[in-house]
């Protein structure tokens, strides 16, 4: 039971950090002087960084096993956060952010590799069901999380916050996470071995199916996430301590979903199950489109009705297309996880600065464009399903 939770949080560290600042934006604003624009690169300085950095942590794991990667990603996690908390200016604040990105994919990744390198079958679904609820909580708790820690100091607390949980992490592992990759299972720690393995993954088609599967439909979530602060405050018209309405029932959906995922392992056929996320997800996202239509879409609890389907859609299928991916190149779990990461990271990075400011002036914009990526995903997944009934890829096992 230990060993789960472990896994749970060191793969949530990198979700939890995204929007913790959140509620803290408005006294950064004040005391760096500057544009409520200008905070928004402490959201997209971070994402850009885990995706830069993301590429590279699952290739190491193949080569120097799983705990020394994590051990050291999240003790630089530890000191950036230190900068983060004592940066005199935005610019080091953004400095500080931009180490914590590099850093923080180090636990995120390998950690739910390690669960493929040890379980199987159902067994596997359902511990990575069990660290998707948790890794699905890290963003309803973590505007939460900040914004009690505003009522306890300035903002620098919650960066002092992050800086403990990461000396919490690093210790956690050094005590109960044994190294489930051995050095006759690895790869030669070489960078051409490394990008060797990178290639790999990149010209499995199959990858790209259930990559992309995966990233437009969770993308079709983060646009609420990553634009949390404009849907709850501009378009809802709620506060600082009232992110909890958007993300409790959202990731409270996703929590739910991944956990009856979790106990239909062994039960209900993976590939169905996914499909079956899909469809929930589907008709979530069109709730969203039909109730922002009718006038509701400013109004709670109706504003996140669509998107709370959505969010158990995504629950339901998110487990099962992780391992899918990992059982890709077994050789190359790490390498496989790490290009899964990166696809998904630099899309949902160019979603907040690209797409987010031009739909998020309206409920409309939200869900239609969630509506959209869903659409995007199902077609992913209906191509990679054709492909599964000819027998070319892999099947869960």
């Amino acid at each position: 039971m230990v060993l789960p939770i472990v896994l749970a949080m060191l793969s949530m560290i990198g979700p939890f950090s995204i929007d913790t600042p959140f509620p803290a934006f408005d006294q950064m604003r004040d005391e760096f002087e500057v544009e409520a624009g200008q905070l928004q690169l402490v959201v997209t300085v971070y994402m850009l960084s885990f995706a830069a950095m993301s590429i590279f942590h699952g290739p190491l794991s193949d080569a120097l096993g799983r705990r020394p990667v994590i051990i050291g990603s999240v003790s630089v996690y530890v000191v950036a956060s230190v900068g983060c908390a004592l940066a005199p200016s935005l610019g080091w604040l953004l400095v500080g952010r931009a180490v914590q990105g590099l850093s923080a994919g180090g636990s995120t990744i390998v950690s739910r590799t390690v669960i493929r390198d040890v379980f199987d079958g159902p067994q596997a679904q359902r511990l990575m069901s069990r660290v998707a609820m948790i890794f699905g909580l890290a963003p309803a708790i973590a505007p939460i999380v900040g914004g009690g820690l505003l009522q306890l100091g300035p903002w620098h607390l919650v960066f002092w916050f992050m800086g403990v949980l990461g000396l919490v992490l690093v210790a956690a592992t050094l005590f109960v996470l044994p190294e489930t990759h051995p050095p006759s299972a690895r790869v030669p720690l070489r960078v051409g071995e490394i990008l060797r393995g990178i290639g790999e993954v990149v010209r499995q088609p199959a990858f790209h199916r259930v990559a992309w599967a995966s990233t437009f439909v969770f993308g079709a979530q983060f646009l609420y996430i990553g634009g949390a602060a404009i849907f709850v405050v501009d378009v809802l018209g709620e506060g600082e301590l009232d992110f909890w309405k958007l993300f409790v029932p959202m990731i409270g959906a996703m929590v739910l979903g991944s956990w009856v995922s979790g106990r239909t392992a062994g039960i209900v056929e993976p590939v169905r199950l996914v499909t079956l996320g899909f469809a929930v997800a589907l008709v979530g996202a069109s709730v969203g489109v039909a109730v922002s239509l009718t006038g509701l879409g400013n109004e709670l609890p109706w504003a996140v009705v669509g998107v709370t389907a959505l969010a158990f859609g995504n629950g339901l299928g998110y487990p099962i297309l992780q391992l899918m991916m990992l059982d890709l190149l077994p050789m190359r779990r790490g390498a496989m996880m790490s290009g899964a990461t990166f696809v998904t990271l630099v899309f949902n990075a160019m979603v907040a600065v690209a797409v987010t400011p031009y739909v998020g002036s309206s409920a409309l914009g939200f869900s239609l464009t969630a509506l959209a990526l869903v659409v995007l995903g199902a077609l992913c997944w209906a191509w990679h399903r054709r492909a599964l009934a000819r027998g070319t890829v892999p099947q869960l096992v």
